[in-house]
């Protein structure tokens, strides 16, 4: 954006209003943008929106200047997540291994910003108010499906080859996509890594920065028109550094 830069908030939505505003940008990113769909996507009132709604806490960004929603998070806990039947990410991934680890999880999705607010702090005033929210909550893992655009897997073979080599998950936590597409591509010596790291979208590359991890497979999402990886982060592992990076400047908003 030019000019000066923006005055942020970040809160959970408190009013159906605030849910449909997070609703209409996921509609804006997700469909207009990506070409996603769904059974519930409301194209006449311009909507992206699910069962889990009703369910999941809905962290929103606003810029105070312009009075809109310019970035969201949805937050599931587990005990959310036993209201509503499931975890999201169950529908793809076998998560079984997670949901008896006994620790404190927290399901992320449907994290998306405006256009006009990439590549500037607006990711980093929601993650610094996440990390409240983690702490809040006594969050020991964090995971949910990242997606890259599209369903082709030729162009991903890369980027896909060098998360199944170089940052699996522990057997102990690691989730294997339902639907299972090979992640192992490519062969370690033949993977072209600067070409793997352009193709891998920057909210991945954030979370392996934080020591995150994937799961067992890819999951193509013809729907909404991505394939998918299981991220998962364990609080406890995160380095010194990592911390601070997440961490760093604590929302008080």
């Amino acid at each position: 954006m030019g000019g000066s830069s923006p005055a942020f908030q970040v809160k959970l939505a408190q009013t159906s209003a605030d849910l449909r505003a997070a609703q209409a940008l996921r509609y804006e990113v997700f469909v207009s943008e990506l070409g996603g769909g769904g059974a519930l996507v409301d194209h006449d009132v311009r909507l992206e929106r699910d069962h889990f709604d009703a369910y999941c806490d809905h962290l929103l960004l606003w810029d105070l200047e312009r009075d809109r929603v310019v970035g969201v998070y949805r937050l599931l806990r587990s005990d959310q997540a036993l209201r509503a039947g499931q975890f999201y990410s169950e529908g793809e991934y076998d998560l079984s291994k997670l949901t008896a680890s006994g620790r404190r999880l927290l399901e992320l999705g449907r994290s998306c910003l405006h256009p006009d607010y990439r590549g500037g702090t607006a990711m980093f005033h929601l993650w610094s108010a996440l990390a409240d929210y983690v702490a809040e909550h006594d969050i020991e893992i964090l995971f949910g499906v990242a997606s890259f655009h599209g369903t082709e897997i030729t162009p991903l073979a890369n980027a896909l080859s060098m998360l199944y080599h170089n940052h699996l998950a522990p057997e102990a936590l690691r989730p294997v996509a339902r639907e299972y597409q090979s992640m192992d591509l490519i062969a370690v010596d033949d993977l072209n890594r600067r070409q793997a790291m352009l193709d891998t979208p920057a909210l991945i590359k954030a979370y392996l920065r934080l020591g995150g991890c994937v799961g067992d497979g890819a999951f193509v999402d013809y729907e909404f028109n991505t394939t998918d990886v299981c991220l998962v982060l364990d609080t406890a592992r995160m380095n010194a550094r990592q911390k601070r990076i997440y961490g760093a400047g604590r929302s008080t908003t």
